[in-house]
């Protein structure tokens, strides 16, 4: 879990990366991306929904846009196994169409990130990836022990 401060800092410099794009973290994908932040593990849209919205005012699409937004800057993950997401914080690959790799453990439910897999020799021709996300389905350390 990440201290306040070490949330502050990730936040901060997701804005910078956005600013530098010349797009914006707009209060409420700041809100989501440092809910994702906080979290234990991956979380729903619809949990962010109710943490977002304790007066009742924001609505899905809200969530869904702001997560649509993140995603596309490479601040956040869909474990699509999950139909659930999680942060990056591996800032160095963002911007750069790097892939990522979800190692999901099938029973406490944990999901580690890595980076750096090769870019795949068999795209079509002319195809440009943007960003990949490969999700692999085990038991991590703590569950085997």
């Amino acid at each position: 879990m990440m201290t306040a401060d070490s949330i502050e800092k990730t936040l901060d410099h997701a804005e910078a990366l956005c600013r530098k794009r010349g797009e914006q973290l707009t209060p409420t994908r700041r809100r989501v991306l440092g809910l994702l932040l906080q979290a234990d593990g991956p979380i729903k849209a619809y949990d962010l929904l109710e943490q977002i919205r304790p007066d009742g005012k924001a609505k899905p699409p809200t969530v869904y846009r702001a997560l649509d937004f993140l995603m596309a800057a490479g601040l956040v993950h869909k474990v699509e196994a999950l139909n659930a997401f999680i942060p990056c914080v591996e800032h160095d690959h963002v911007g750069h169409g790097c892939s990522a790799e979800l190692y999901i453990c099938g029973d406490c439910g944990n999901v580690e990130e890595r980076h750096g897999m090769p870019r795949p020799d068999n795209a079509p021709e002319g195809f440009k990836i943007d960003r990949s996300v490969v999700e692999y389905y085990g038991l991590c350390e703590r569950c085997t022990h």
